[in-house]
């Protein structure tokens, strides 16, 4: 049996997430599903939920890592929940769980897991256009050790090519 590719993508929560997030997630999930990967989030609001909703409309699975020690506050669209109760310890979870990560936005706590991912070497793409705590480390290196580089993208289909590009390098 050949393990599956899994992609976590990270972003704003309900509370800042715009449209615009709201689409470019939707369609990532959708890019994923059609890439026959695995989606993990965080399985909460904003781009976690419209990320697992364009996954679901294309028949992918989806992961979702919460927070919480209780499931009931997954969205939806997790088909898969695994609820850690270990607060924003749970970022390292997440970015450990992936073998790449798409970046929509976000605020600190999409830092947080942007950290964890850089320290552990995962492959990074994120969403140019979309003003961030991320937008001054894309198409660059979050610090001097140069871990990994995080790769800009301006659509959903090409950061999930993006991804999956550099998770097969």
């Amino acid at each position: 049996m050949v393990k599956k590719t899994q992609i976590l993508v990270i972003g704003n929560n309900t509370n800042g997430c715009t449209p615009k997030h709201e689409k470019m997630a939707y369609d990532i999930g959708l890019e994923i599903a059609k890439s026959n990967s695995v989606l993990i989030t965080g399985g909460l609001g904003g781009v976690m939920n419209a990320c697992s909703h364009g996954a679901k409309d294309g028949n992918g699975i989806t992961v979702g890592i919460l927070p919480q020690d209780d499931p009931k506050f997954a969205n939806d669209y997790c088909d898969i929940v695994i609820p850690s109760g270990m607060g924003f310890t749970r970022d390292f979870l997440n970015a450990l769980s992936a073998d790449g990560v798409i970046i929509v936005g976000g605020g600190s706590g999409t830092l947080s897991e942007v950290c964890a991912a850089y320290m552990s070497k995962k492959p990074m793409v994120a969403i140019r256009g979309i003003e961030s705590s991320i937008t001054p480390y894309i198409d660059g290196f979050v610090d001097h050790r140069k871990n990994v580089k995080i790769i800009g993208a301006d659509t959903a289909k090409e950061a999930v090519e993006k991804i999956l590009e550099l998770i097969t390098t």
